[in-house]
């Protein structure tokens, strides 16, 4: 790894802009391994050093993750042109940490969206082959029965022709029209599609878990929080296949 200014990595952190940064350093705010460091221009190796800012740790280089309960109306994409995106909820220091968002929910489509930094880790959520688990709720038209947790049990077949992997569905006893749905895949509208394929169309839908993280309901829609490892081994560690 080459060496990065210090104020740099303190902005690459989104902790602050440059020129914030370069004050946080000149004011005495900033230590490098324990010690205080005043030259904004200090080069340092992010990677084998502790960066502290008023006592807290911070890396440069650092992969960060984030929960979002994601509202309607926002498409999942780091840019559009027309629409407003899931990024435009963030506040301006964590739009500097070059975040983006791992899979998609459909713009009406409701609940937890990770946004993170990490390549690899995006590639583990997403990879088809990796058959991470997600929780959906939803409210359809229709009633649901049997029929439909046999036939997404077998694996449901799409109206193009595509079959789904096996996947399960709960049903609320007081609804019939209110159930949960975890799927292992990821293809276009699924959850949509499945549901229609049984002519029961969705009129309203949240993702509520990723592996056994699950939406934390103390967030609103548009708020977030960042997650730590252990959150982040809730989704990959029991859900990821070799």
């Amino acid at each position: 790894m080459g060496l990065t200014r210090l104020d740099k990595s303190i902005c690459d952190a989104g902790l602050a802009s440059r020129s914030e940064a370069r004050k946080l350093i000149l004011s005495g705010r900033v230590s490098v391994d324990g010690t205080v460091v005043s030259a904004a221009d200090s080069k340092i190796d992010t990677e084998c050093v502790s960066i502290r800012v008023d006592g807290k740790l911070v890396s440069g280089n650092s992969r960060r993750y984030f929960m979002l309960n994601k509202p309607e109306g926002f498409v999942t994409a780091t840019e559009d042109k027309r629409e407003k995106t899931v990024l435009d909820l963030l506040p301006t220091e964590l739009k500097r940490l070059k975040l983006f968002p791992v899979g998609r929910l459909d713009k009406d489509t409701t609940g937890l969206l990770i946004l993170t930094n990490d390549g690899e880790f995006c590639h583990k959520v997403t990879s088809p082959k990796k058959h991470i688990s997600k929780l959906y709720e939803f409210y359809c038209s229709g009633s649901l029965d049997t029929g439909d947790i046999d036939a997404f049990e077998k694996g449901v077949e799409l109206k193009d022709g595509s079959k789904c992997l096996p996947s399960f569905l709960k049903i609320d006893a007081d609804d019939p029209c209110h159930g949960y749905l975890t799927i292992f895949e990821g293809q276009y509208h699924q959850v949509k599609r499945m549901l229609a394929s049984r002519a029961k169309p969705v009129h309203s839908l949240k993702r509520i878990a990723m592996g056994e993280l699950v939406l934390d309901t103390a967030l609103t829609p548009g708020e977030f929080k960042e997650l730590t490892e252990n959150d982040i081994k809730l989704i990959v560690n029991k859900n990821v296949t070799d």
